[in-house]
């Protein structure tokens, strides 16, 4: 297929995507599911899964194999775009008080799911078609870990908001725990990727290239940034075009050195000053650029996703036990630890409940997987719906602990709120 017949592909595509993506975003947000679990199911419903299934024929004519590569470039546009905005507005959220019980959560949330989910891929082992010629059980093992490990740090970011729960504790411990989560997540997969071509280089770039990274966002971006966004003379599309330049060079860096584009416009998110013109440029950026792209990444992963072969029992029981280990690594691991912590059960629960949503991040780690030889398509399959079950439930369990144990006003009582010793005593003193 020449260029020429690839470009009006690529549109017709993208409004069926856009229209599809909208639809069934509408459709969800009825029963208070974010917009992005609604991408996340319309692309699965454009893939084999559901219109493969029924029309074969305009599938292949909609989405020819020499398209996908164009949606996955495009959808990269939409994810950094995303996580640029996500950084920006985790800067607002940082806190002190809570950095002990947040380190404390996120390695609770990555040791007991990694070690779940490789226990259960090392049982599998001759009994499910989930492995690919060539590559260690050990590796494979080790893939599945992580991946019940990761934390949608982005649809963590978009519940947060949307709820406006923002400025509450969870909410706040829960970013910056996803937040450490899906960096050491990113390493550990650079690490089996090293591992799987039996080369350092992968996990030393990406342990490198990370500390590399935060010492110029520190050192220089954040500066120049400030300078930009403040510069009396300096336009609005004059701001608009150094705020892109230093947002895609940092995607093309981390992503080099193993990271993923992702993380780069997460740290230049966090750089952004937190003033008005900055506001203005970081909306102008993210927002169109992430309505229009962000879906193509979400149909881009359901083209590879073929849920016809969980009619095999033993994927399909392979799929549950995945879903039910997800769910005991991540939601009550983050619980029991944060109530050792001494955080209250209303507080802790909501954590545990956040915490376990996997969403887009687990996504983009199968799609490396999956492009780098280490998943084949009944694994992907197996991990996806492990990504759509913990981010589904993720908004009807937060409304069930909203009616069953409401969290305080911190405002009228903070020591029941959950927030700490030295806030509450600031807030008694105000009051």
């Amino acid at each position: 297929m020449t260029v020429t017949e690839l470009a009006p592909r690529f549109f017709l595509a993208a409004v069926v995507i856009l229209l599809v993506c909208r639809g069934v975003s509408w459709a969800l947000g009825r029963v208070r599911q974010p917009p992005v679990v609604g991408e996340m199911i319309a692309g699965v419903l454009l893939g084999p899964s559901l219109l493969g299934l029924l029309a074969p024929g305009l599938e292949r004519e909609l989405f020819p194999p020499a398209l996908l590569p164009v949606l996955y470039v495009v959808g990269q546009v939409g994810l950094v775009a995303f996580m640029f905005q996500a950084g920006h507005e985790f800067r607002s959220y940082l806190s002190r008080a809570i950095a002990g019980t947040a380190v404390t959560v996120s390695a609770a949330g990555i040791t007991v799911p990694l070690v779940l989910g490789a226990g259960l891929t090392f049982l599998a082992r001759g009994h499910v078609d989930i492995f690919v010629p060539g590559v260690s059980t050990g590796v494979s093992a080790a893939f599945v870990g992580v991946a019940l490990a990761i934390t949608a740090f982005p649809m963590l970011a978009r519940i947060i908001t949307e709820r406006g729960l923002a400025g509450s504790r969870f909410g706040s411990l829960a970013l910056a725990s996803g937040a450490l989560d899906d960096v050491v997540a990113w390493i550990l997969l650079a690490g089996i990727l090293s591992v799987h071509t039996g080369r350092t280089r992968p996990v030393l770039e990406a342990v490198g290239g990370a500390a590399l990274f935060a010492a110029v966002v520190v050192l220089v971006l954040r500066k120049l940034l400030d300078r930009a966004m403040a510069h009396p003379r300096m336009s609005e599309e004059a701001r608009l075009l150094v705020t892109v330049a230093v947002l895609f060079t940092a995607a093309w860096f981390t992503d080099e050195v193993g990271l993923y584009s992702v993380f780069g416009a997460f740290g230049i998110g966090m750089a952004m000053p937190r003033t008005a013109p900055a506001e203005r440029v970081v909306h102008t950026t993210s927002y169109s650029t992430r309505t229009v792209f962000l879906p193509m990444f979400f149909t881009y992963s359901g083209l590879n996703t073929r849920f016809s072969l969980l009619d095999r029992p033993a994927l399909l029981l392979f799929s549950l036990a995945a879903v039910v280990a997800a769910v005991i690594g991540k939601f009550g691991a983050c619980w029991a630890v944060a109530r050792l912590r001494g955080e209250p059960n209303a507080v802790a629960a909501r954590l545990g409940t956040l915490m376990n949503a996997r969403g887009l991040m687990q996504l983009i780690a199968l799609n490396v997987g999956l492009q780098a030889g280490l998943v084949n398509h009944s694994l992907f399959t197996a991990l996806v719906l492990v990504a759509l079950v913990t981010t589904v439930m993720t908004s009807p369990l937060l409304s069930l602990l909203d009616r069953r144990s409401p969290v305080p006003d911190p405002d009228q009582d903070p020591a029941a709120a959950g927030l700490p010793p030295v806030e509450v005593q600031a807030r008694l003193t105000a009051q």
